[in-house]
This record gives C-alpha cells, structure tokens and sequence, in this order.
C-alpha cells in the first residue's frame, strides 16, 4: 500500500483524486497539460488503473479535466478558490464571515459535558451545553466543530443553536463578550476526523481553539475546530516595525 494512504475509511479513489485536485490547485499540474498516463499513475500510487480512473472521473465531473480521445486526459481549470474561509482575526469580522457563509450542518451528538478548559481560558460556567458538528458547503464537508456553550446562554435561543451557526446567534442576541481569542495550529487528519470531511487520513488540517468570555470571566462559549487544509486562508497583517 502506497504511504499517501494511510489507514483511511475514506476509499482510494477519492483519496486520489483529493490528492489530484491538491496538484492541479498549486499548479504542479497547470490548465492545458496533459495529466500523466495510466500507467505512470498506477505505477507511483501502486494502484489498480480501475482506482485512477475513478479519481479522474471525479475531477472530471467538477470540470477540472477533460479527456480528448486519441490524446489523453488534460488539465481544464483550477478548484475555485473562492471557497475558502478566512481565519479571521476580529470578533466582528468572524461574525459576518459565519453570517454569510451559511454552511449546511450536521449534528453529530448533543449532550451536557465538561469543556477541556485551562486555567488561562477563565472561570468555568455552571454547566455547558456540547454539540458536536460537521459544517459543509455545496455538499463538501470542510470542518468538524465541537462547541461548549454556557447554558444560560443556550436556554436564551434552544431552537436557533441547535439550527444556526453559534456565532452570529450571539451577537444577534446581543450577548456581551468582553473577551474573545483564538488559536490557529497546523496539524493532521486522524482516522475519524478524515472520514468526517472526507480526506486522506495524515491530510494537513487546521486546528482552531477558540474562546469567548463574558465580563465576569465567565467562559461563555470554547469551540474546538478542526479544518480541511484547503479550505482555509489565514490573513494577517505584518507590523514593518
């Protein structure tokens, strides 16, 4: 088994052609190339040609390649780009991002639970409501989100956390949050994490921990994220001093 794979649920030919859209995305593989032969292919991924075909006729299916009989299979555009999210880095801006993003949700699990809160994140809530998500747009799952939200504050609006993205429902509701950070780790995709927003197990993910809390301390709202790797964009300004 090629080392690319991994132990991974998620089936080879999509793993592949996740992979292909990587190499046409950094332009390894540039629009009006020929894509190497089945034979190169199958021979550097140790696959069946039955498996590269299928990769290929996803990319396909997504307009990124088109076969020309007799001449082979070549390289028609690039994955739009504009689907990536921005890592923001105020409390404003991160609101009219997931405001206007409107991603399809998934619940994975509800339950009361303990947050993983350290002694730097604030004071804990009495209790915290734990809902567990997979957020995808246009039928691709870009980010697992495990959120921990101050019950109190959950009680205000049950039906709209449970249908809505967390974040904008806040300042909808006018919740007061005297301090809000968060941070951004590169790291890779487990097995059940992969399989969630389909991608090859060992994939780069983005890992954001984010935190809220009210003025008394109080840690309102942490939220556990986890992104597909090119499904982010990070912005940041450079102070020239």
């Amino acid at each position: 088994m090629h080392r690319v794979f991994g132990d991974s649920p998620v089936p080879r030919y999509a793993q592949l052609a996740d992979l292909f859209r990587q190499r046409i995305a950094r332009g390894l593989w540039t629009p009006g190339t020929q894509l190497p032969s089945l034979n190169d292919l199958t021979r550097e991924f140790s696959v069946a040609r039955v498996t590269i075909r299928q990769a290929v006729s996803l990319l396909e299916r997504d307009g990124l390649v088109s076969a020309e009989q007799g001449r082979g299979t070549f390289v028609t555009a690039r994955p739009a780009t504009d689907r990536r999210l921005r890592v923001d880095t105020t409390l404003k801006d991160l609101v009219e991002m997931y405001r206007g993003d409107k991603p399809q949700l998934l619940t994975i699990s509800e339950a009361s639970a303990v947050p993983p809160l350290t002694e730097a994140d604030g004071l804990p809530a009495p209790k915290y409501f734990h809902m567990r998500r997979v957020h995808s747009r246009d039928g691709l799952p870009y980010c697992v989100i495990s959120i921990y939200l101050d019950e109190r504050v959950f009680r205000r609006a049950p039906k709209r956390f449970r249908r809505e993205v967390v974040i904008p429902v806040l300042a909808d509701l006018g919740v007061d949050i005297a301090r809000a950070r968060q941070t951004l780790t590169i790291g890779t995709a487990d097995v059940e994490v992969a399989g969630r927003i389909k991608i090859p197990v060992n994939s780069p993910v983005g890992e954001v921990r984010r935190v809220f809390n009210a003025p008394d301390g109080t840690v309102m709202y942490l939220a556990e994220v986890i992104y597909r790797g090119d499904f982010i964009r990070v912005d940041m300004d450079l102070r020239p001093k």
